[in-house]
């Protein structure tokens, strides 16, 4: 289970792709474990462990406020973790700043439930955990 990871917000999605797709394999190992050229998402994995992800930066620019093209985030981290609002809660008690509440994100993925936060610094934080549901 890929624990902490990059996520790259993309304004050009294909050549993006493209770019990862070519290179991660030659230079790091990594396998192409979801997504293609069309995004808006794209995940490579190493021995099952996420290493990297892309995200069109216009799919998050609505929750997070990146702006769009030109917003001001180019990075996210992902962290998963085994419940959301308890580490929503933690990261707000420890100077977090709310982005978007707790909440299941069918439309994402399968029991998919994120929350997301900035730190103190700013930088962009993603809370995920995939439940069972159908």
């Amino acid at each position: 289970m890929d624990a902490l990871h990059p996520r790259l917000l993309v304004n050009d999605f294909p050549a993006a792709f493209a770019f990862y797709d070519a290179v991660l394999p030659r230079i790091a190992g990594a396998v192409r474990a979801h997504g293609s050229a069309e995004g808006p998402y794209a995940h490579w994995d190493v021995e099952g462990e996420g290493v990297l992800s892309l995200f069109d930066q216009a799919g998050m620019a609505g929750l997070a406020e990146t702006g769009g093209g030109t917003g001001r985030d180019r990075a996210m981290l992902v962290c998963r973790v085994d419940d959301v609002d308890a580490a929503h809660e933690v990261c707000l008690s420890h100077g977090g700043t709310l982005v978007a509440a707790p909440a299941d994100r069918p439309d994402w993925g399968r029991g998919l439930r994120t929350a997301h936060l900035r730190d103190p610094d700013g930088n962009l934080l993603e809370l995920q955990s995939y439940g069972t549901a159908a």
